[in-house]
């Protein structure tokens, strides 16, 4: 997707029908959810323990049908067609709204309960399909194109949902019935243009049993390590955010003095946070799953959610405002910003999980990996609706109960980029990356997406290696020189992403033949590895005559190669030219544009030492 823009999606049926149906329903589920708070909150003289209770209760019993049958909506997304299954979730919609219409006309508490469950099972049917059909549609380099357009929509139509709901409520239960009605239908409608989406395992043996296909699916999910950790940190997101807007039924009257308006606008800040924290995503990370902004959006939830508790620590002696009128009160805008950052950060922090996941996981298991995802997600839910609730008695007031939760983020951010390095690691060459260089990539899709392959490159600054990590999506193995593996600060990058430590046989020969027998290990284990054929940095800005330990490494495992040049880089900062490593002047060229060229992977019966330096030569050009 490099060079276009990702709202081309929107314009092209393999995308855009399910980007209007999945955001009407999240449009519906919101504007129902909305409503039926108002109704509780404001309409029905309830005090505010009562207000308190349906405020976590309601939240858990949503997610409830996420426990008993997300297993088995995992498998029916694997074992049938997605599009034709989507057309039968929007029926049931329309069917469960027009239930709730009767709820609302009654002012039935438990009824509209009962609805909020039926629509927890839509979610939960719809889930694994909303996630697993976007590889299906869309090409390696629009993923995190068309994920941020999702989290986009679903935000923008929360809000809007939350707003219409809320209003509509406010005229009367025939408004909001109408509205959660004909919403339905139209989703439906818009279902019908979604494309076909086959089956990704069609001879999949259907499992009746609800628990032990829980158990399954929780085992998927724990197959890979780095898609385990990815879905711990998603259902980490919905315990932080669960914990928060369960409370701000209660924060909205007693700390800020509002009506449902202020409530409406303080979720929709929120929302306007995530929609463009997600949009913002795809032009940080250049078209490609950048998981350097995890960190940087944890780091941004802590910071923020910290600050809502100082912002307002005590209950406020205001009464009933408006939201025009809270907006004029001292130090709202102050809570107004912290909740539109929090929003911001949140998208950079869940975007590139869900990519992430999407593009680790097995095709033919995805949608049972999203199924398990969900059950995590819904167990922590609950945990948030209990931790709200626990704490409460306790005597903690609900800005503590921010300061908690935003103090666990820390923790538990720290815990997970402990578990999985990776994390902070491409955070780290993200940061360090992008303040230093501008990159133009050309051809990255020639790196193969599965198997084992040699990259090879020339070899300009001591940057080489961090900057090809940003360029080609599949993690890669780089052998680099000892003296430059052990560079302050860069050594802990390069250890955490597994480099190779490699030697001169004069030097350290011992060190050497570990070099080789780890590289052969590696595409032993279907990995990429890159190396620098040339053995140390360019004294001259020219490529040196590649050495033949890549054709010793061929002779011993024969694997596709491909070739790569640096262009622009020399007289950059990190390069030997005016480095600051290498001389005690500034660099001449800050934030340089550079560029990277990918060659078409070359046969290893083809790919000698001299090809393939002919081959990089040609690539660079006369760009140095």
């Amino acid at each position: 997707m490099s060079g276009t823009n990702q709202f081309d999606l929107l314009r092209t049926r393999r995308f855009a029908p399910f980007f209007a149906t999945q955001g009407l329903g999240a449009f519906n589920d919101n504007a129902f959810r909305n409503a039926l708070v108002v109704l509780v909150g404001y309409h029905m003289g309830l005090d505010e323990h009562a207000v308190g209770f349906y405020s976590n209760v309601a939240p858990a019993l949503f997610i409830l049908p996420f426990f008993l049958f997300s297993a088995s909506a995992g498998q029916l997304a694997e074992k049938y067609e997605k599009a034709r299954i989507i057309r039968w979730v929007k029926l049931f919609e329309i069917a469960a709204m027009s239930l709730a219409a009767v709820g609302f006309w009654l002012k039935s508490i438990p009824l509209l309960l009962a609805v909020l469950f039926l629509m927890g099972l839509h979610s939960t049917v719809f889930g694994p399909i909303k996630y697993a059909i976007l590889p299906q549609a869309l090409r390696p380099g629009e993923l995190v194109g068309g994920n941020g357009l999702v989290e986009m929509g679903t935000s923008l139509a929360v809000l809007v949902g939350m707003i219409a709901g809320g209003i509509a409520m406010s005229e009367g239960p025939l408004w909001a019935s109408l509205l959660v009605i004909g919403i339905a239908m139209a989703g439906w409608l818009a279902s019908r243009a979604i494309p076909p989406a086959p089956a990704t395992a069609p001879d999949l043996a259907f499992n009746w049993n609800p628990f032990t296909e829980t158990w399954r699916a929780l085992g998927f999910v724990a197959k890979d390590r780095t898609v385990f950790n990815s879905v711990l940190g998603i259902s980490w997101f919905w315990f932080f955010g669960g914990v928060f807007t369960m409370q701000l039924p209660n924060y909205t009257k007693i700390f800020l003095g509002g009506t449902e308006s202020v409530q409406i606008l303080v979720l929709a800040l929120f929302s306007i946070g995530v929609g463009v924290g997600s949009m913002l995503c795809e032009r940080l990370s250049g078209h490609k799953v950048e998981i350097g902004l995890v960190p940087f959006g944890s780091i941004g939830l802590t910071v923020f959610g910290l600050d809502l508790y100082f912002a307002r620590t005590q209950a406020t002696s205001l009464h009933d405002l408006s939201a025009l009128a809270f907006l004029a009160a001292p130090g709202s805008w102050r809570i107004v910003i912290d909740f539109v950052l929090v929003g911001l950060f949140a998208g950079f922090y869940i975007v590139p999980l869900f990519a992430l996941v999407q593009s680790r996981a097995e095709r033919s298991e995805l949608s049972r990996v999203i199924a398990g995802n969900n059950i995590l997600n819904a167990l922590f839910i609950v945990g948030a609706a209990a931790f709200g609730l626990g704490l409460g008695p306790l005597g903690f007031s609900i800005p503590q109960i921010f300061l908690v939760v935003a103090l666990l983020n820390a923790a538990v951010a720290i815990y997970i980029y402990t578990l999985v390095p990776e994390f902070l690691m491409r955070f780290l060459s993200w940061i360090l990356v992008s303040t230093l260089y501008r990159i133009d990539a050309d051809g990255a899709r020639k790196v193969p997406d599965e198997g084992p392959a040699l990259l090879v490159c020339n070899h300009v600054g001591y940057m080489d290696a961090l900057i090809l990590s940003g360029v080609v999506r599949r993690p890669m193995r780089f052998v680099m020189y000892y003296k430059i593996f052990n560079i302050p600060v860069l050594r802990f990058i390069f250890r955490t992403a597994k480099a190779i430590p490699i030697a001169g046989a004069k030097e350290d020969p011992a060190l050497l033949e570990r070099a080789f027998d780890e590289i052969d290990r590696a595409l032993a284990d279907g990995e990429l590895v890159c190396l620098f054929p040339e053995g140390g940095l360019t004294r001259d800005g020219e490529i040196a005559p590649f050495r033949s330990g890549v054709e010793k490494i061929l002779a011993r495992r024969p694997v596709p190669v491909v070739p790569l040049a640096l262009r622009g880089l020399w007289g950059s900062v990190f390069s030997r030219r005016d480095s600051a490593l290498g001389r005690a002047r500034l660099p001449r060229r800050f934030r340089a544009r550079i560029g990277v060229a990918f060659g078409d992977p070359v046969p290893a019966a083809e790919a000698s030492a001299a090809a393939l330096e002919a081959k990089v030569r040609a690539l660079r050009g006369d760009r140095a």
